[in-house]
C-alpha cells in the first residue's frame, strides 16, 4: 500500500469514528431500535416572563421563543403550548423543541407554566391557568410583537385537554366576564385527554364539575380550527373515542382534522419517545395546518431544521460532559 493510499485509509477510519462517536451521544435506542434524543433538542428560551401569581409566592412563567428577525413593533402569529404530566406533573421543558422550530417558522412560540398536584392543584386550578396565559398574552400582544387575533394554542396529553378545554369549556375561568378573550383562535392538540365523564380520564379527580371541563361535553358551533394527533394504542383514551370528538366536531360544523398514528402509543409525537421520523411527520403535519390557518407562510422545512437540531443537540451534549470533566 502506498503512502497516499494509507494516508487516504487513515482519514476514513477518523471520519468513521468520529460519525459514530457522534451519533452515541445523547442518542437513546430502545428495542426497536429507535433513535431519540432528549424533548428540548438542547434548546433554552429566549427569555422568561412571569404572567400570574395565583397564589402567593407562586408566579407561573412563559418560557417564550423568538423567531430570528423578531421586533417587538410585529404583529406576529403566537403558539402556546401546554406539558402534559396527568394534571400532577410535568413542565414546560417538554415543549421547547417544538417551540424552537416554530420560532424559526416566524412565530412567537411560548411552552407555558400552570399548576399542578405538585404545587396543590386540581385539574380546574390548571385550565384555570392557562386560560390566564392565553389572556395575558393577548392583553400584552402590543408589547410581545404578537397578533391578537392570532393565538393558537396546543398541548400534549394532559396539557392537550388543558388547551383543549380553554377553548371549548368557558366556565372553567378564575376571570368570568372579563373583557379580554381567552378563547384561541386555532388548537394544535397531541393525544389530548378528551372524555372526564364517568367512563372518562381522571373522573375521580373532576367529578363535582366533570361537565364543565370535559372538552368532548361541551363541543358547540364556532369552535376553534383544530388538529389532533393520536396514537392508536394509546392506554388513556381509545380510538372510539378520539372517533367520536372528530364526528361531534363535524355534526357541529367546525373545522377538524385527526390524524391517527397505527401502533404508537401515548406521547409518541415527542422525539425523545417516538424517535425521529415520527417527530418528523408529526411537525410536518403541525405545520401544514398552520400555513392552511394562515398562521405560517412558505414552505416547512421540518427535515433540515430537525438535521441541524440534532447536531445542535450533540454539540451541546458534548459541550457539557468537557465542562463537568
Amino acid at each position: 500500500m502506498n503512502l497516499f493510499k494509507r494516508d487516504l485509509l487513515r482519514v476514513l477510519v477518523l471520519v468513521l469514528l468520529l460519525s459514530l462517536s457522534i451519533s452515541a451521544v445523547g442518542q437513546k435506542p430502545d428495542a426497536a431500535g429507535l433513535k431519540k434524543y432528549n424533548w428540548t433538542l438542547g434548546y433554552e428560551p429566549d427569555k422568561i416572563i412571569e404572567f400570574y401569581e395565583p397564589v402567593p409566592d407562586q408566579n407561573l412563567k412563559l418560557h417564550v421563543f423568538l423567531p430570528k428577525d423578531y421586533k417587538t413593533s410585529d404583529q406576529r402569529p403566537c403558539i402556546i403550548l401546554f406539558f402534559g404530566g396527568g394534571w400532577s406533573s410535568g413542565d414546560p421543558s417538554q415543549f421547547y423543541g417544538y417551540s424552537k422550530y416554530l420560532a424559526s417558522r416566524g412565530m412567537v412560540a411560548i411552552s407555558a407554566q400552570y399548576r399542578t398536584k405538585k404545587q396543590k392543584a386540581i385539574p380546574r386550578n390548571c385550565v384555570e391557568d392557562a386560560r390566564e396565559a392565553v389572556r395575558y398574552v393577548r392583553k400584552h400582544a402590543a408589547e410581545l410583537g404578537v397578533n391578537p387575533d392570532k393565538i393558537a394554542v396546543g398541548g400534549g396529553s394532559a396539557g392537550g385537554h388543558v388547551a383543549a378545554a380553554v377553548a371549548m369549556c368557558p366556565k372553567i375561568d378564575i376571570k368570568l366576564g372579563d373583557s379580554v378573550s381567552s378563547i384561541p383562535n386555532a388548537l394544535v392538540l397531541f393525544n389530548p385527554v378528551y372524555d372526564n365523564g364517568p367512563e372518562g380520564y381522571g373522573h375521580a379527580r373532576v367529578v363535582d364539575y366533570w361537565k364543565d371541563i370535559s372538552p368532548l361535553h361541551n363541543i358547540r358551533e364556532g369552535q376553534p380550527p383544530t388538529v389532533i394527533f393520536y396514537g392508536s394504542k394509546d392506554k388513556h383514551a381509545p380510538v372510539s373515542t378520539v372517533n367520536a370528538f372528530q364526528a361531534k366536531m363535524e355534526k357541529a360544523g367546525n373545522d377538524s382534522k385527526t390524524h391517527i398514528y397505527k401502533g404508537s402509543g401515548h406521547g409518541f409525537f415527542h422525539i425523545s419517545k417516538g424517535g425521529r421520523a415520527i417527530f418528523e411527520d408529526v411537525l410536518t403535519k403541525v405545520d401544514s395546518f398552520l400555513v392552511e390557518q394562515n398562521f405560517l407562510t412558505g414552505k416547512e422545512n421540518v427535515k433540515e431544521w430537525t438535521a441541524m437540531a440534532i447536531e445542535h443537540y450533540v454539540s451541546s451534549q458534548k459541550a457539557k460532559r468537557r465542562k463537568a470533566k
